[in-house]
């Protein structure tokens, strides 16, 4: 099936307060659509999406390749229709349409509609049951109770077979809650699937602090590192901080520590920051035969300067010679010092090539290093 995603994104929403619409007020290193964009970017099944902008905001998103931006109207329903008017020529089969302000919405979630639709539901959306008692209030107290059985709290994306999702918000006479409300007045039967507790809709100033806390949690970095050098002449080489003992030495233009390369490395592509040689070219005599923590506490603090911590890191030494495993703890507790990262996150280990490939021959070390960076 081709799935287009339409994000409704035009209302003033007021309630949040700020001075700024709550889909364009900040929330951690982006935007509070920025995240809601990137969840659905993240779904290899959403082919396209329409975001529908208030008209006097449409130069805040520039269209790109696989996302168009149109034109809201007076109602939440009428940007809804937009969006899917803006659709209806290039041959969608299936659409989600999500709110801009559930901005901690999971690409898991996503697909679960998605499932629901494939499986032959004309329309399907994301609740969960009420599980709190109800009240009936007035005036500040209680006047009675409601029965919660069969009642859920609705979210979106709501999922539905374009063609049908269309003629019914053509037919539809006025503003409906939410898509589901058209679907239905259309005599269109809407399944059910589990939502998410962390799939909150931005209302109110409160709603921020939340939302913040849910996607720092998803904004988790893993960055990998590869290198290599040779061997020349020397009594040690340096690894992961540490000078073992050995009738050869490494050579490169800094000391050749080849595991903490391949880790700040990992780091700075966690980061998307390039590698060492961006930010320690090798053409500047100043690095010739640098100490290599250097280098790492630069990606450490980089990483910290862009608001995430190492959360663990793993280093994997590929040699014949010298044995590695005598001197990890003493490599670990040397990242550890240079990181902050505690020892029982960092791991070193080595393995050998079987007598294979330049590394069996004796020739040279080769490291690999992966890193997980989490919101600080």
């Amino acid at each position: 099936m081709t799935t287009a995603a339409i994000i409704v994104a035009a209302g003033r929403g007021t309630r949040a307060g700020g001075d700024l619409p709550k889909q364009w007020q900040g929330l951690g290193q982006k935007r509070v659509i920025d995240w809601t964009l990137a969840a659905f970017e993240a779904v290899p099944d959403v082919g396209h999406v329409v975001v529908v902008l208030h008209p006097d905001e449409l130069d805040r998103i520039a269209p790109r390749a696989g996302l168009s931006v149109v034109a809201g109207g007076d109602t939440r329903s009428a940007s809804v229709r937009n969006g899917l008017e803006s659709l209806a020529e290039i041959g969608i089969d299936t659409v989600l349409i999500h709110d801009a302000a559930r901005c901690c919405v999971r690409p898991v979630l996503i697909a679960r509609v998605l499932s629901a639709l494939e499986g032959g539901a004309l329309a399907a959306a994301p609740a969960l049951a009420v599980t709190d008692a109800l009240w009936q209030g007035a005036g500040g107290n209680v006047t009675g109770t409601q029965d919660r059985t069969g009642l859920y709290r609705a979210q979106t994306p709501q999922g539905f077979a374009f063609d049908t999702i269309l003629a019914a918000h053509r037919a539809h006479p006025g503003d409906a809650a939410d898509d589901v409300e058209v679907a239905r007045a259309a005599g269109i039967a809407v399944e059910i699937v589990e939502g998410d507790e962390s799939n909150l809709k931005i209302t109110n100033a409160g709603d921020f602090a939340r939302a913040e806390r849910i996607v720092r949690d998803m904004d988790i970095r893993i960055g990998t590192g590869f290198d290599v050098h040779r061997f020349g002449a020397g009594e040690h080489v340096m690894l992961c901080g540490v000078a073992v003992p050995h009738g050869r030495g490494l050579q490169g233009h800094s000391d050749a520590d080849v595991g903490m390369h391949a880790l700040t490395d990992a780091i700075y592509g966690a980061l998307a920051e390039g590698d060492i040689g961006r930010h320690f070219p090798p053409s500047d005599p100043q690095w010739k035969g640098a100490e290599s923590h250097v280098f790492l506490s630069h990606a450490v603090t980089l990483a910290g300067e862009k608001g995430y911590r190492i959360n663990n890191m793993d280093v994997t030494l590929v040699c014949e010679r010298p044995k590695v495993t005598p001197h990890a703890p003493a490599m670990q507790a040397a990242l550890a010092a240079i990181t902050g990262v505690a020892p029982d996150r960092i791991s070193v280990k080595a393995t050998t090539s079987e007598r294979l490939g330049f590394t069996g021959r004796e020739e040279g070390i080769a490291a690999q290093a992966a890193v997980t960076l989490v919101p600080k």
